[in-house]
């Protein structure tokens, strides 16, 4: 991605995921807004952006963060928000294993109260650990941590599974975790 398209990924995913006021806009209850709008906006905040832009960043991004209406008139960040947005996701049977990629200084916190949503809607797992360790590793060095899915879905535990294939949950209760010093290859 081009260092100017990687600045524009930044700024959809602040405004459309955390704070749409920066720019005077409002997203609806799904988290859609429409890109006009969402143009006029911006440019008038001193972000230059075109419709081309939006649409290339779309397409090429491969963490699939955005999602265009399928009238292509509406966008919305596919998860990660703080804001308060109703993404219409429907539960669904999570697989036997997920990954989450964290750093080591989190380990302490993560041991007493597992994987906790902070700011976002949301935990965030993979589901496979080449992506978990990518995540991870924007903090430092990755650790990765495995997560019993299949026996947390067992215990009442809701898994969510977003169009771009990042699986969510409301929390991870310590106790299915399995810290990399456990796993029996």
């Amino acid at each position: 991605m081009k260092n100017t398209d990687k600045r524009l990924s930044k700024f959809l995913s602040y405004v459309l995921r955390h704070n749409p006021g920066s720019i005077g806009i409002e997203l609806d209850a799904n988290g859609w807004v429409e890109i006009d709008t969402l143009l006029d906006h911006a440019n008038r905040h001193g972000t230059r952006i075109t419709r081309d832009d939006v649409i290339r960043i779309v397409s090429e991004s491969d963490k699939q963060r955005f999602a265009v209406s399928e009238d292509s008139q509406r966008l919305r960040a596919n998860q990660g928000h703080s804001v308060k947005v109703d993404l219409d996701l429907n539960s669904v049977p999570a697989p036997e294993m997920l990954f989450h990629g964290t750093v080591e200084r989190f380990l302490d916190s993560i041991r007493v109260h597992g994987l906790l949503k902070g700011q976002r809607h949301h935990v965030h797992l993979s589901a496979d650990e080449q992506t978990a360790s990518i995540v991870g590793a924007r903090r430092g060095e990755p650790v990765l941590l495995r997560i019993a899915s299949r026996e947390m879905g067992q215990h009442g535990h809701l898994f969510y599974r977003t169009k771009n294939g990042v699986w969510l949950t409301d929390h991870v209760p310590p106790q299915y975790i399995v810290f990399p010093a456990e796993w029996a290859d």
